[in-house]
């Protein structure tokens, strides 16, 4: 029986980039042969190898470039502080559909509330199903939309964000911005509408956005944008970190 050339197989697997098959192939032969397996299923064997090392791989990038904090997921969430229906948002959520319609995710709550844990714990969990996901303080963002604005790029910056699947902006309104960089942060959600997903924190209502966007006509136009195909959550809970210190509190006096 005619032996296959090594050298020659694995050249030609590193011609195809081939890594993960290249690495098993040998093992998968030694195991199909002692198995009995047709060449079919040995060779569908190596394929399911190889998409799963890929997917690894693009995730793990996925999560790279997201900019997520990523000690913020579901395992370290406390979904028990959710009210009933919230929880239900949420699951609904997780499987991702909101994106293909291009839907935004708009959370508000009070400073420590959890809503900025929630969002990046949700948007980890959609980088898991193949989705694209930025992260950004919206006080980082609008600089870089200003500094992309006067050095003539701000077109190519939001080509870029078009390759996201969605952008999570943190924070919206915790800081108050000049009027030139409100400016360029509504030609962004303008960008957006209807295009990509926009996952927003704030701890403003938006009886209150006009502190952000300084004009009436602004204001008005950045929530139409954003609350046409949205899902709202009011995270309005008692601070976590309070609510911690509070029990610390509470144990020292018992002992």
């Amino acid at each position: 029986m005619n032996q296959p050339d090594s050298l020659i197989l694995d050249d030609g697997l590193k011609k195809l980039y081939l890594s993960t098959i290249k690495e098993c192939y040998r093992d998968e032969a030694d195991l199909a042969r002692q198995e009995s397996l047709s060449y079919e299923l040995y060779l569908q064997e190596l394929v399911i190898r190889e998409c799963e090392e890929r997917r690894r791989k693009r995730i793990t990038r996925y999560l790279r470039e997201s900019k997520l904090p990523l000690e913020k997921n579901l395992d370290s969430f406390d979904r028990s502080r959710l009210p009933t229906r919230i929880n239900g948002l949420v699951n609904s959520l997780l499987d991702g559909s909101f994106l293909k319609r291009a839907e935004n995710i708009l959370a508000f709550g009070n400073p420590g509330s959890g809503k900025t844990h929630l969002l990046c714990a949700i948007a980890q969990e959609l980088i898991n199903r193949d989705k694209r996901i930025f992260f950004t303080p919206c006080s980082i963002l609008v600089q870089d939309l200003l500094i992309a604005k006067r050095e003539l790029e701000l077109p190519k910056i939001l080509k870029k964000f078009s390759k996201y699947d969605a952008i999570l902006i943190d924070d919206i309104g915790y800081v108050q911005q000049s009027r030139e960089e409100m400016e360029v942060l509504f030609t962004l959600l303008a960008h957006c509408y209807e295009r990509i997903s926009v996952m927003l924190t704030s701890n403003l209502p938006f009886s209150q956005w006009e502190k952000i966007f300084k004009d009436p006509m602004t204001t008005a136009a950045a929530i139409d944008r954003l609350v046409h195909h949205s899902v709202i959550l009011e995270v309005n809970l008692e601070s976590y970190r309070l609510e911690k210190a509070k029990k610390r509190g509470m144990k020292k006096e018992e002992k």
